[in-house]
C-alpha cells in the first residue's frame, strides 16, 4: 500500500500518469509510467519519475524485477540494488555460461565501473 501511495505522489510531481497492476498473493507490482515517447518533455519527465520509483523500490525493500528481468531500462539501477560481492557473483555465472560475451551483450549487468 505504502508503494501505491508513493508511486501516485511521483506522477503528480513529475506530471506524468503511473498505473500499477500485479500479483496480490505474492506482492509483485507491475508499474507502468504512460507517456508519449514522440514527446520529449514527457518523456524526460517520465525518465525522471522512474528514476524515483526505482529508488523507492529500493528503499521500501523491494527488488527491480520479479519476473521479467532487468534489460537496458533497469541495468544501471544493479549497483544501486546489490552489493560489489554480489554483482560480482552474477558477473562469474554470466562468463559461466556465456564466455564470449554474445547472450544479451550490454544487458543485465552495469559495466564493472559504474559508480555505486
Amino acid at each position: 500500500a505504502e508503494l501505491v501511495t508513493r508511486l501516485q505522489t511521483l506522477a503528480t510531481r513529475h506530471d506524468t500518469h503511473v498505473v500499477s497492476f500485479g500479483h496480490a498473493g505474492n506482492g509483485n507490482l507491475h508499474v507502468n509510467l504512460l507517456h508519449d515517447p514522440a514527446d520529449a518533455a514527457q518523456t524526460k519527465r517520465a525518465h525522471a519519475c522512474l528514476d524515483e520509483v526505482f529508488a523507492t523500490v529500493i528503499e521500501l525493500g523491494g527488488t527491480l524485477s520479479g519476473e521479467h528481468g532487468i534489460g537496458l531500462a533497469k541495468r544501471d539501477w544493479m549497483a544501486r540494488a546489490f552489493d560489489t560481492d554480489t554483482l560480482a557473483t552474477m558477473r562469474r555465472v554470466k562468463v559461466a555460461f556465456d564466455p564470449d560475451g554474445i547472450l544479451n551483450p550490454g544487458k543485465v549487468l552495469p559495466s564493472e565501473n559504474d559508480a555505486r
